[in-house]
């Protein structure tokens, strides 16, 4: 049973796969039981969303996807309407949210409909534009660190990107964990960046010598590696994990290489659920927390906004749906 909505959204669609997204006329949709409608703030614009374009997305969770389909991975804004079994959330509270990457729940829309077990009201510090930038990226990192690495209190990690999406917040959250923390930020802006959201050392991958910086860091090799983009520089870093310590990278970053034999290496999916939310929102509260939004584009600058995904710039880029 779903609950009646009324009206239209506008919303970036595509009408199949492989097509190039447009802005849409759409209805709002009916919102099943376990489900909330939000009217959307703000959405990310994450580095594998021109992939989700392409259908990968809806053939790796084995959807059979809704058309015309609505991009957009994650994104927060204000609850309009409350699915009859959902009982953590009422209409009017700030929150944000996972997409189920099936066409009907996507985050380039005025209105959004989210399953209420990936959903979170706004962690205390974020605002609307910026919780909307942040979910997919935060729960990789965290994902990584905590499932993936078990970072504990104490310990030396390399976080590979640290001045990009995932990386960014991947830096903050490893802090937050207690660990020692080795960036390899991109450019001096990258550097800088990185240093201001507290890691111990920071290097420039473009040009700085990452093994010397790194053993110097630490002398016995590093305990943990967190990868957020491939590359020969990445792999080339991978000397400065010591013998036996752990090396973690998302599903979409490419090791060409050969990597070595005496650390055991991981890769992983970000995919949310109630347990891990509850902890990123944890470790979030637990201080001043950033989620920097390089550039937010209009909705309807969603294909502009796909464009800079290949350019230089810190952090994420969103889109600011409502005003």
């Amino acid at each position: 049973m779903s609950q009646s909505t009324k009206g239209t959204r506008k919303a970036v669609a595509i009408d199949q796969f492989g097509e190039k997204m447009k802005v849409q006329t759409l209805s709002i949709p009916e919102i099943l039981p376990d489900e909330i409608l939000v009217r959307v703030e703000s959405a990310g614009v994450g580095v594998w969303d021109p992939y989700e374009i392409e259908g990968f997305f809806a053939t790796i969770t084995n959807q059979k996807p809704s058309f015309p389909y609505v991009l957009g991975s994650d994104g927060a804004g204000t609850i309009v309407a409350v699915g009859e079994s959902v009982k953590r959330f009422k209409e009017g509270d700030r929150i944000y949210g996972f997409s189920s990457f099936d066409g009907r729940t996507g985050f380039y829309s005025e209105y959004a409909v989210v399953k209420a077990d990936v959903a979170s009201l706004l962690p205390v510090g974020l605002s609307l534009e910026t919780a909307g930038a942040m979910p997919v990226d935060a729960m990789t990192a965290l994902r990584g660190l905590d499932d993936s690495l078990h970072l504990k209190s104490g310990e030396t990690v390399m976080i590979f990107g640290a001045s990009g999406g995932i990386g960014h917040l991947a830096t903050q959250l490893a802090k937050r964990m207690g660990a020692r923390v080795f960036a390899v930020a991109s450019g001096a802006d990258g550097v800088a960046f990185a240093k201001r959201l507290g890691a111990d050392v920071v290097v420039d991958g473009r040009k700085d010598d990452i093994l010397a910086a790194a053993r110097a860091f630490a002398p016995d090799g590093l305990d943990a590696a967190l990868l957020t983009a491939g590359g020969e520089a990445a792999e080339k870093a991978l000397s400065a994990v010591k013998k036996g310590g752990r090396v973690a990278y998302p599903n979409g970053v490419e090791l060409k290489g050969t990597v070595r034999s005496d650390v055991e290496v991981m890769d992983y999916d970000g995919w949310p659920d109630q347990k891990a939310i509850d902890k990123l929102n944890g470790l979030i509260q637990s201080g001043q927390f950033e989620v920097h939004v390089a550039h937010a584009y209009q909705l309807e600058e969603a294909t502009e906004a796909h464009k800079a995904l290949d350019t230089h710039y810190l952090g994420k880029l969103a889109l600011r749906v409502h005003q």
